[in-house]
């Protein structure tokens, strides 16, 4: 049985790495069939060699995190973990770096994972990016909150949020009131977004003035936007013509970030996917970029990562039969 021990400088780091009732410890305990026992200070690992140097690379990434003031859940705690097997958990000092923006709350948004601080340098980089990944994975909310810095540092003078008006396999039927009351439950996501990061009161302003438009996707033809930041959500359900109409509305000095999961397009049977076809036809063109995420990226409870890949499992089954 090997032995290693791990110093920790302060308790309020101990306390952090613990978690509530030791759930974190617990996981590394669990992941790499190790013992970790703590003496005041000090960290005993004992199990196997090879394990105990996977756990402590683990527990210092976790340190690491906690010193640059994350808070550890199960999910990044998973995170790190699933690094640590992949001899990728160098690059976490990369991935907790940057914030991306500050909430209405005051609370930092940062990339989550490698794919996510990959998707935010893309965004920062090009011109147009097309995020595509599962659900869970932080595309639009990522997006939005790029939107709200360029917004905030009067790099662009509106943000302008779009999606098409489709139906997730459910027929609404006709909704009661103005313009505004039958598009509001399509682009809920999106208002959300905006809520979190602008506070209810001052997005209500913005829009007032203008700062910041939403809208269905039909209500972008014939327009030329200049001086905005232009997040097209769910772009899987567009078509190869609207997904065209779209792009081709980039004005001088505007950003566009489109995002989708090809994985759930509701589009009717035999129409092609606006965005897939984006991504074949504009491969390889300058300031447009590419981001595939993937399961490891979902950020949402880890059911969701689960469910994703027993389904990117079936699609894989059904293409080998």
């Amino acid at each position: 049985m090997f032995e290693q021990i791990i110093n920790i400088d302060r308790i309020e780091e101990a306390v952090g790495l613990f978690g509530s009732f030791d759930e974190n410890i617990k996981l590394i305990e669990n992941e790499f069939a190790i013992a970790v026992v703590s003496r005041g200070s000090e960290l005993k690992v004992t199990g196997e060699e090879a394990n105990v140097a996977k756990g402590i690379r683990a527990i210092n990434g976790l340190l690491l995190l906690i010193s640059r003031g994350e808070t550890l859940s199960d999910l990044n705690v998973r995170y790190v973990l699933s690094l640590v097997n992949e001899n990728n958990e160098d690059k976490l000092s990369e991935m907790t770096a940057d914030c991306v923006c500050i909430t209405s709350r005051g609370r930092p948004v940062k990339a989550k994972t490698l794919g996510q601080k990959k998707y935010v340098e893309a965004m920062k980089a090009n011109t147009i990016v097309l995020g595509v990944g599962p659900a869970g994975t932080g595309k639009t909310y990522l997006a939005v909150a790029m939107a709200v810095t360029a917004l905030r540092g009067k790099d662009v003078n509106r943000i302008i949020l779009t999606r098409p008006a489709v139906e997730a396999g459910e027929k609404l039927g006709f909704l009661p009131g103005d313009l505004q009351h039958k598009v509001d439950p399509y682009l809920r996501p999106l208002y959300d977004a905006l809520f979190d990061m602008l506070g209810a009161e001052n997005f209500l302003k913005h829009q007032e003035r203008g700062n910041i438009e939403v809208a269905p996707l039909a209500y972008m033809r014939g327009r030329t936007l200049d001086d905005s930041f232009i997040i097209l959500d769910e772009a899987q359900n567009t078509t190869a013509e609207q997904m065209k109409m779209f792009l081709t509305r980039l004005g001088f000095n505007s950003r566009m970030v489109v995002t989708g999961d090809v994985t759930q397009i509701d589009l009717p049977e035999g129409k092609r996917s606006g965005l897939i076809e984006a991504v074949r036809i504009l491969k390889g063109i300058d300031s447009i970029a590419t981001v595939k995420l993937s399961e490891k990226d979902v950020v949402r409870h880890k059911l969701v990562q689960d469910i994703v890949k027993a389904y990117e499992k079936n699609e894989e089954a059904k293409k080998r039969k």
